[in-house]
Formats: structure tokens, C-alpha cells, sequence
């Protein structure tokens, strides 16, 4: 596409007011409520290009939800996804498990950081803090925070918290995973069908505060299935949960706790994601806060530029807007965190979210007549990543 030329020499000097806003190309209509476009500006490291898809959420055709690949621990292309599940547009999520070289031997799982919601159902909750990948956390960040779509159609910024428990006998105890790659020191995770084929070893390495800290060698694993303890194991296991079984697995003090059950005890797990504000998310990915209240959040990276992913919610949470810079061959510097902040500003969003940059930064859009999504920025390794997840974009007839 013909790119916007920068003008005015605008700079986005870090730790200033002083913003140019991006100069936006022409939109092309992908259906009822959702254009996309190109634009420019000038970060402090250099011109920076992206791509943006505005999502109106008021139109009751429109609709967005999480693209995955049928299972959390699993990793495939955002065109792919997006072209199978019929959406118009999207772009990448929330930061993942990409690689395991600080256990060796131990596979990567390809697991999100954060919780995860697709179509109202609860998905994945959020692996402690200190076992996340991806850049430095603003000040307040965890990897509880998401953005959210509710039942009432407006987007917003939200935490999702797990709540839940494994009861058998007379004991309760509480359950501290659900699909994630890393459980709590302590803790009891359950892995459900959701989860896939990926080995569940990773979920017992690491503490909650470093994440190279070495795997457990105290842990416990049981398969539950119609209610029922049907098989135990010393050793985390993979290969898929069968439908209607759900995986207990235990480390340290949780694993003590899962020795007390045996073959045929009765049990019954509990999970819930809940909601820090009121009323329930149909859809919810990880990443961080970037903008509140039309202001930068605190302790955002002013000095590192890189290719990003972002998205923007404007007029209450009713306005979506998903972006991505481009990488590629040129060499684009991107931006910093900062500086996508104040660009998200300048397109209007009073409140700003940040997704997996660098080589995973993709949107992929439809034009109409188009059969399927073709990736309209420049990925930083020159190809589309596999990625764990996605925000897809929906029209209905």
C-alpha cells in the first residue's frame, strides 16, 4: 500500500507531552463496522509504519474473540487460525513459552503467559508473575491482567483471577493452575482437554519469583475421570486428557497433599476466572496496561524500540483498536512502550493494552471478496510466527 508521508517533524521524546499522531492512510471498509488502514510517525529511534484495524463494537454483527489453535499448549499461524475460524482481521496475543533453554530437556509447551476466555468459556488462568516471558511489567502489572470483551459487548481492562478447589473425602484443598505452564510452588494445577498433547514437566519448574530455577523433584500426578481418582503417577505425564478426565498435578506441599488420594477416592475440581469489575468477559487475553484514563501508565520502557503489537479502546470500551508495527527487511526500529502509549492516544484510545511484539507481531486482515486473511504488516524475522493465540475479528451475515 502507499504509505502516508511524515510530516510536520513530530517527535515522541520519551518522558515528554510532545507527540505528533499518527498519520493515517486511507480506510478500507472489511464489512459492516470494521476498516483498516495503514499509518506513519516518528518515534525517537526513527519512522515507524503499522497497520489498523478499527473495530465497532456497536454494530451487533461485529464481534471479536480469541483465535487458538484447539489447544492452550499449542502454537500455529494468526492467518491460519484466523482464515479457519471465517474471521475478517486480527492480530497476534499474549506473550508464550517459545523456548526452554534454561531447563534442558525440558520441552517448551507453547503456552500463553496470561488467563485466557474464548467464546464465555474459561480457558487458561495466569502463571506467576515471575515466570512470565516478555518485557519488564509497568509498575502495578501482573499476569492477571487482560483484555476483555463482556456479555454486554464493551471492551475493557480487567484482572482474572483463579478461583478454585479439589475436594475428596474431607479435605478440600485450594487449586493454584488451570492449563498454565507453570504452577505455584506448593500449589496443585489442573490440566483439562483444553490443554492438548503438550508435556506438563515444564509446569513444575521454576519458583513463582525465577523462572530458571530448577524443576521439582517432588511432585505427584493424578488422573481423575467420571469423578473418580482412575490413575496416579510420581512423574508429570502428556499426551491429550481424555474428555471427561481432568489431570491433577501437585508440587511440593501440593503434591503431599495429592498422595493422600488413591486409586478410586472420589473427586471433585473446581476452577473459576473471576473478574475484578462486575459483569462477565465472553472473551479475555493477557499482555499488560499501557494507557489508563487517556494517560501512560508508570514505569513504562522509554528507551527500548521495538516492532509491537497493541490494542486501543476508545468511546467507553464501544471503539476496538488492534495494531502492528512493522518489521521486516528495512530494519524498522518500532517504538518504544512509551511512545505506543502516546500512539495509542492519538488515535483516539482513552485506554491501551499491550500484546507479544518483535517477531510475533502480526494483523492480518480480509478484504471483501477475499476468501481468506493475508498478513498486511512486515514481520521482524520476514515470515509469520506460530503463535499461541490471537484476537480475531467477526462479521456476522
Amino acid at each position: 500500500m502507499a504509505w502516508v508521508s511524515l510530516v510536520g517533524g513530530g517527535t515522541a521524546w520519551a518522558g515528554t507531552e510532545e507527540f505528533s499522531p499518527p498519520e493515517l492512510g486511507a480506510p478500507t471498509a472489511l464489512g459492516p463496522g470494521v476498516t483498516y488502514r495503514g499509518f506513519s510517525l516518528k518515534g525517537s529511534n526513527g519512522p515507524a509504519y503499522g497497520h489498523l484495524l478499527t473495530v465497532d463494537l456497536r454494530d451487533r454483527r461485529v464481534s471479536v474473540d480469541l483465535l487458538y489453535p484447539g489447544a492452550v499448549g499449542a502454537r500455529e499461524r494468526l492467518s491460519r487460525m484466523a482464515g479457519d475460524r471465517g474471521a475478517v482481521g486480527g492480530v497476534n496475543g499474549d506473550f508464550f513459552n517459545i523456548a526452554e533453554a534454561q531447563h534442558p530437556g525440558v520441552d517448551a509447551t507453547g503456552a500463553p503467559v496470561g488467563p485466557a476466555v474464548a467464546g464465555g468459556h474459561d480457558l487458561k488462568a495466569a502463571v506467576p508473575d515471575g515466570q512470565r516471558f516478555g518485557p519488564a511489567m509497568p509498575s502495578g502489572g501482573t499476569t492477571e491482567d487482560v483484555l476483555g470483551v463482556g456479555a454486554d459487548r464493551t471492551a475493557r481492562l480487567d484482572r482474572l483471577t483463579l478461583e478454585g478447589s479439589v475436594r475428596a473425602r474431607n479435605d478440600e484443598f485450594p487449586l493454584s493452575g488451570f492449563n498454565q505452564y507453570a504452577i505455584p510452588v506448593d500449589g496443585i494445577g489442573a490440566f483439562t482437554p483444553a490443554w492438548g498433547t503438550a508435556s506438563r514437566l515444564r509446569a513444575t519448574c521454576g519458583t513463582d519469583t525465577d523462572r530458571g530455577a530448577p524443576c521439582s523433584d517432588d511432585t505427584r500426578e493424578l488422573t481423575v475421570r467420571g469423578g473418580r481418582v482412575a490413575a496416579v503417577a510420581e512423574r508429570p505425564g502428556r499426551g491429550a486428557v481424555a474428555r471427561g478426565s481432568v489431570v491433577l498435578l501437585g508440587r511440593e506441599d501440593g503434591a503431599r497433599q495429592l498422595r493422600k488420594l488413591k486409586v478410586g477416592d472420589q473427586v471433585a475440581v473446581d476452577e473459576y476466572l473471576r473478574p475484578r469489575r462486575s459483569g462477565s468477559l465472553r472473551f479475555a487475553i493477557g499482555g499488560f496496561p499501557l494507557l489508563r484514563g487517556g494517560r501512560p501508565v508508570g514505569g513504562l520502557d522509554a528507551a527500548t524500540a521495538a516492532v509491537r503489537t497493541a490494542a486501543g479502546l476508545a468511546d467507553r470500551g464501544r471503539r476496538l483498536l488492534l495494531l502492528a508495527l512493522d518489521g521486516g527487511a528495512a530494519h524498522r526500529p518500532g517504538l518504544t512502550l512509551f511512545e505506543l502509549a502516546q500512539a495509542l492516544k492519538g488515535l483516539g484510545a482513552t485506554d491501551g493494552f499491550n500484546l507479544d511484539g518483535g517477531g510475533s507481531s502480526t494483523l492480518v486482515a480480509r478484504d471483501p471478496g477475499e476468501a481468506r486473511p493475508t498478513v498486511r504488516n512486515h514481520p521482524s524475522g520476514g515470515a509469520e510466527r506460530p503463535v499461541p493465540n490471537g484476537i480475531g475479528i467477526f462479521i456476522r451475515p
